[in-house]
């Protein structure tokens, strides 16, 4: 009697973690239809100009591979260092990030940067990870959104060193916490906890109140101003 083959169990889609929808969101900013813009540039020209279209078109078209194949090899080397990093291979997996962010496309040198700092972080090194956060969120070449996106997560580590200087924290913040800002929610959460570690109990009630009240609000912020509040008490 033939032995049955055993079944193969379907494997689980891994879920999405922060660094892979951030990732998503670079990569999306990064694709640009070149070829219909070169067409609207020029397609009002005599059709003499045709050629010359069909010319550029084409060395776009090889451009575009040329990009896919260096962003194949990003994407291995990423993956690479995030292995590493999964497997607590701090030294490793911090170098061959560094080196992403010094050499890869400009999508995965941010990741890169990002993943540097996380790993300081995790180590427990909150002042070097601050820092390197710092360099972000400073420099001019990374778009506001993320730049944004280090001021918070700079600030989570801050809130963790006693030698914060908590206004100049608190002012870093501030910009984050308007209406029209994509970070509002965490950023005023953040400033809601820093007012009680500066001992402004006022001001943090008044921060997390208005976050719980916030329908808009992710639920875990909301529900973490509910606890501060009662903590606090209302």
């Amino acid at each position: 009697m033939a032995e049955k083959t055993p079944e193969k169990i379907p494997e689980k889609t891994p879920k999405k973690t922060q660094d892979d929808i951030l990732f998503d969101e670079i990569d999306d900013e990064l694709r640009q239809d070149r070829a219909h813009k070169l067409w609207r540039a020029y397609g009002h020209y005599a059709v003499g100009a045709v050629l010359a279209i069909v010319i550029s078109v084409a060395g776009y078209q090889g451009w575009q591979k040329y990009q896919l194949s260096s962003r194949l090899a990003d994407g291995a080397k990423f993956a690479a260092a995030a292995g590493l990093a999964d497997a607590d291979k701090f030294d490793a997996a911090f170098k061959a990030f560094a080196e992403l962010s010094d050499s890869g496309g400009e999508g995965y040198q941010l990741l890169a940067r990002f993943n540097q700092a996380r790993l300081l972080a995790d180590r427990g090194e909150a002042g070097n990870a601050a820092i390197a956060y710092r360099v972000l969120a400073d420099d001019p070449d990374v778009e506001p959104l993320y730049r944004g996106l280090a001021v918070v997560l700079g600030a989570l580590q801050e809130l963790n060193d006693a030698g914060t200087d908590w206004a100049a924290l608190e002012k870093r913040l501030e910009p984050l916490m308007a209406d029209s800002s994509p970070w509002r929610f965490s950023a005023r959460e953040l400033a809601g906890l820093l007012a009680k570690r500066s001992g402004d109990t006022t001001k943090a009630k008044k921060l997390f109140s208005g976050l719980a009240e916030d329908r808009i609000a992710p639920q875990g912020i909301r529900n973490r101003a509910r606890e501060m509040l009662s903590i606090l008490g209302k």
